[in-house]
């Protein structure tokens, strides 16, 4: 990345400003973070889903089918025909959903390898999509919009080609989200290049639920956006779940993957609405928010207990109630997990592990409330964890799936003994005393949970497509007139104009009669070339010093001027803004592009659209990049 230079360029991006700079000729996208051949399990889940998916489709289309046909026919040998294949149908179908909750349940693969004991982490699978050809569509509106060769930029079309099928397969470790964060950076760029407000590229985006494995497709590049920010809060989800929690250190980072993945659930809800798939749906966002807090709220309590004595009653009493603002928050899950809209879409297995936790860790609350107190009353905290271990266990048992996951029945099997075994030494045959009901354990904890926000500027991106020019003025929100090259003579009292500005040069006056006003230059052109030599980056002293070691031959200035909407020139509609040294500048909204073209598909897409945020380094209305005092020359 190139050091950063003053007036070079633009500051955008997504909460906190990538920048983009005058790139090296050679810059290389990265490939770290990405293992396109390795079939590991993660991928052959996926893979799996999908077709299982399709399988469940094609059986939903028969029955629906036969069950038109069962109502329309009058025939009675028809109508013992088709019952039999409906049942036959059905039965199919009823098989098919079971593999897909099984699959979807599949957490064994994310965990860590570690022969250590701890409870599993509910992780998530990444979300799928389809290769994508943008060569033709990009070359095409470069050459529309941009009057350039595309055939010239084959090369960086390529570069961000492969940029997006490396992100696909990612890597489970750092340099994975890198990948995806580098992609969701570049897709702001290609935003800004390529998608006018009125529009389409002609493309479509197609994503699949990461649960389910239903297809979505849509032309809005924010359904590309949302799908790639999911994808790095379920990269976060399988990080933290792989962590050896039985250490200090490996604890701190599944606490830290688990806090970035709820930001980046979070951030997708509040800036993206009206999503096509499921997992990308308010119910769905906020239900794994939850459960991500949830996590990192139980890795809290697994921090506690490693660095705690164990011994005293202030530390017994802080772990008791740690234990119980776990359970407290897994609760708060549950009941988001049975909600309408989210109950039949999350795995019964998922539902189930979140109910077993609740019930094991209010267990843990009244067992280490025992051990604290060692008297009376220890007794019937000590009772009342043996029953809720209990109900954990018949809960776990309910499942199929989770009957499989053999750590976790050992977790549970474990604390129940131990719970056992401490109320056996403790009852007495010559122990009249009556116990009475023990109360709950009062929920805090001394470290909440932190919801961490995606930091888009951890990783810094060069605008692959640089060389059409500063987005300020070459945008695909903006339009212009085809560039003009003009021969500009020197005369006694100069060339007769002024310049104003970086990145590109702004002709903001200029003299009438003078040799630029004879030349054909007007107020409000931008240099884009000085004797052949590309200017769109140039800085102010250095266009001035092209010009100043013109010789009586003259000089070829390449210009373009900008149009309004109507038209008609910018030029030509704001002297009086200029004249009284007033800049009409706007922030850039990154995404202001509410009203999608509609889809020509026979399905109806909804309009996905990325809540505007504003950036407060853009300058579009009148774009010059620097507004700084103007120089005659």
């Amino acid at each position: 990345m190139v050091p950063a230079e003053g007036g070079r360029g633009d500051a955008a991006g997504d909460g906190g400003g990538f920048l983009l700079l005058r790139p090296p000729e050679s810059g290389s996208v990265r490939k770290q973070g990405c293992d396109p051949f390795a079939q590991t399990q993660r991928s052959k889940l996926q893979h799996r889903r999908a077709r299982i998916n399709q399988q469940i489709n094609k059986e939903m289309r028969m029955r629906a089918g036969a069950e038109n046909l069962f109502k329309a026919t009058s025939n009675h040998k028809v109508k013992e025909t088709v019952a039999l294949e409906l049942s036959y149908v059905n039965s199919n179908l009823q098989l098919l959903k079971e593999e897909l909750e099984e699959l979807n349940s599949c957490v064994d693969v994310y965990q860590n390898d570690s022969e250590s004991i701890s409870v599993p982490m509910i992780p998530l699978g990444l979300k799928e999509t389809k290769e994508m050809d943008l060569m033709a569509p990009l070359k095409d509106l470069i050459c529309e919009h941009y009057g350039e060769d595309g055939i010239s930029f084959e090369k960086e079309i390529k570069e961000l080609m492969e940029l997006r099928q490396a992100m696909r397969t990612p890597s489970r470790n750092e340099a994975g989200l890198e990948l995806l964060m580098e992609y969701y950076n570049q897709l702001y760029f290609l935003d800004n290049r390529f998608f006018p407000p009125n529009k389409n590229l002609g493309v479509f985006f197609h994503w699949y639920d990461s649960l389910t494995g239903v297809p979505s497709h849509q032309r809005a590049l924010a359904f590309e956006k949302g799908s790639v920010l999911f994808n790095i809060g379920a990269l976060h989800t399988q990080i933290g779940a792989r962590q050896d929690r039985t250490t200090l250190q490996g604890v701190d980072r599944a606490i830290d993957a688990f806090q970035k993945a709820a930001g980046a659930f979070n951030y997708l809800k509040e800036n993206f609405s009206n999503a096509p798939s499921l997992d990308m749906s308010t119910a769905s966002l906020n239900m794994l928010v939850r459960l991500m807090i949830a996590q990192v709220q139980e890795c809290v309590f697994e921090k506690v207990t490693l660095t705690s004595a164990q011994n005293d009653f202030f530390t017994q009493l802080q772990i008791a109630q740690e234990a119980a603002r776990v359970e407290e928050v897994y609760s708060l899950v549950h009941q988001t997990m049975t909600q309408a809209h989210v109950k039949d879409y999350v795995p019964f297995s998922w539902a189930t592990m979140v109910h077993v936790k609740s019930e094991h860790f209010k267990a843990l609350s009244h067992y280490y409330a025992a051990v604290a107190l060692c008297d009376c009353p220890c007794k019937a905290h000590l009772k009342k964890a043996i029953m809720r271990h209990e109900e954990a266990m018949r809960i776990h048992s309910l499942c199929k799936i989770l009957r499989k996951m053999d750590i976790l029945q050992e977790v549970l099997s474990l604390a129940h003994k131990r719970s056992l075994s401490k109320y056996s030494e403790i009852d007495h045959e010559e122990d009249f005393f009556e116990t009475g009901d023990a109360p709950d354990i009062h929920p805090k904890t001394n470290q909440r949970p932190e919801i961490k926000s995606p930091n888009f500027s951890q990783v810094k991106v060069t605008d692959i497509f640089h060389r059409l020019g500063p987005l300020s003025v070459f945008s695909a929100k903006n339009k212009w007139h085809p560039a003009r090259q003009v021969h500009l003579a020197r005369g006694e009292n100069g060339f007769g104009l002024t310049l104003r500005g970086d990145s590109p040069v702004l002709i903001a006056g200029v003299i009438p009669g003078g040799c630029a006003s004879e030349a054909g230059l007007k107020e409000g052109d931008y240099i884009v070339s000085v004797n052949s030599e590309d200017c769109k980056w140039s800085k102010h002293a250095e266009v001035v010093q092209l010009l100043k070691s013109v010789g009586e031959e003259g000089v070829d200035i390449g210009v373009v001027t900008l149009q309004s909407s109507d038209g008609q020139n910018v030029a030509d509609r704001r002297p009086a803004a200029l004249s009284s040294g007033g800049a009409l500048l706007k922030n850039n909204k990154e995404n202001s592009r509410k009203n999608l073209m509609n889809s020509k598909s026979a399905s109806t897409l909804l309009a996905w659209s990325k809540k505007s945020k504003r950036s407060k380094s853009s300058t579009y209305s009148l774009p010059f990049t620097t507004v700084g005092d103007e120089s005659m020359y």
